[in-house]
């Protein structure tokens, strides 16, 4: 089995652990809008925003921790320019799942179009992806299936936000709401691609090593 050299376990720990803080992040979103109950939005809203901002900057963290070990450390694992791509881009998901959850608080959105959940669940979906690929990163061997199953799993995002996005324009008569329920499901989508993005690196990883 082939391995990458030299083998520093450190950045793919760190990068196992940002993963996860994303995955917490969008399972809280994606549970929040499977079960949303305008008799109680405001309230689950709130502790559900509070609880992924706080992910947020605990992924603002470990994202600076990334940086500062790539600075700190002669020889990497893999090339410098992408451990410190791959964690911007995995912060990147993060920061638009965060400002998702944010906009169901600050618009006061009382209920979102079910097509919110179906992205954020598959928001979930290429977390866990990622998960299983960053865990082979120290082998290599297994990364790229799961990297093409990240980029269908966007495709799928994309399909479902695009119909979405349509069904509002037909039939949403406030323009404010309308406003506000577009730039909900373009962030959700836009999370989408921020993992599509990962996975990229991910793949450029693999066969710069091949």
């Amino acid at each position: 089995m082939v391995r990458l050299i030299p083998r520093e376990t450190q950045f793919f720990d760190m990068f196992e652990e940002i993963v996860r803080n994303v995955t917490q992040a969008a399972t809280i979103l994606r549970d929040l809008l499977l079960n949303y109950q305008q008799a109680h939005a405001q309230q689950q809203v709130q502790a559900a925003v509070n609880r992924i901002k706080e992910l947020e900057r605990r992924g603002d963290e470990m994202t600076h921790q990334v940086y500062v070990k790539l600075n700190q450390t002669f020889i990497t694992p893999f090339d410098r320019e992408d451990i410190h791509e791959l964690a911007s881009r995995l912060d990147d998901i993060l920061d638009f799942v965060n400002g998702a959850s944010d906009r169901l608080l600050t618009y006061k959105i009382d209920n979102p179009p079910a097509a919110a959940a179906e992205v954020a669940a598959l928001i979930v979906r290429q977390a866990e992806e990622l998960a299983k690929a960053v865990s082979m990163l120290g082998k290599q061997d297994g990364i790229l299936p799961h990297c093409v199953e990240i980029n269908r799993l966007e495709n799928m995002a994309d399909t479902i936000a695009r119909g979405a996005i349509g069904k509002v324009f037909e039939e949403e008569a406030n323009p404010v709401r309308l406003i506000k329920l577009k730039e909900l499901l373009e962030v959700l989508e836009t999370a989408t691609d921020k993992a599509e993005d990962a996975a990229n690196v991910l793949e450029t990883v693999v066969l710069k090593h091949a």
